[in-house]
């Protein structure tokens, strides 16, 4: 019988105690018959997909949070392994409990609703939404720009204006600034481009 999460069916998706034992996932996966994703295992044969990664993360990421910074950048593709420390924000207007983790950085300050999309009943960040947060971070650890907002990128080249669009929208925010400057010099990148193309 598939799991069936916020109204998803995942027929290739086995979490812990759902239909097997954490003795019997762990057995499969040494046989070669399941593969670790996000929260979960699928079968080794199955092809991971944006919605099958962002499913298996249903477990931290509860209705009202949104995946948010490498978790995010995991869901969309971005950088091939999920990060050790998931990266969680609260959606609604109202504080929400949240039970602190080791392996969850939990942000409660909001999130805009129309910064994310839903994946598979998952809120993620969009992919500009996540690259300002990539950016911002990097900024913040000196290191502008960092190995998953470089990799976004590279896959999404047309996420940089939207972006800097998102920034420039957002008010006063930390490290505006720095990533200002670094998208407009990649705007101006790829108009050069256009031109010579």
């Amino acid at each position: 019988m598939p799991l069936h999460t916020g109204g998803v069916s995942a027929p290739y998706l086995y979490f812990t105690d759902d239909r097997l034992s954490h003795a019997e996932l762990s057995a499969a996966r040494l046989d070669g018959d399941v593969v670790e994703i996000g929260e979960g295992f699928m079968p080794a044969d199955a092809v991971e997909t944006t919605a099958l990664r962002a499913l298996s993360l249903r477990p931290l990421a509860r209705p009202g949070l949104a995946l948010t910074h490498g978790s995010a950048a995991w869901v969309h593709g971005v950088r091939p392994e999920p990060p050790t420390r998931h990266h969680l924000q609260r959606l609604g207007d109202r504080r929400t409990m949240f039970i602190v983790s080791a392996r969850v950085r939990f942000r409660d300050g909001r999130m805009p609703p129309e910064h994310t999309v839903e994946l598979a009943g998952v809120a993620v960040t969009t992919l500009e939404r996540t690259l300002v947060d990539l950016l911002r971070a990097d900024a913040a650890a000196s290191r502008l720009p960092g190995r998953d907002a470089r990799a976004l990128l590279r896959r999404h080249p047309d996420a940089a204006e939207p972006a800097l669009r998102l920034l420039e929208e957002a008010g006063p925010v930390g490290f505006k600034r720095p990533v200002r400057a670094w998208l407009l010099e990649r705007a101006e990148e790829d108009g050069q481009d256009d031109v010579t193309r």
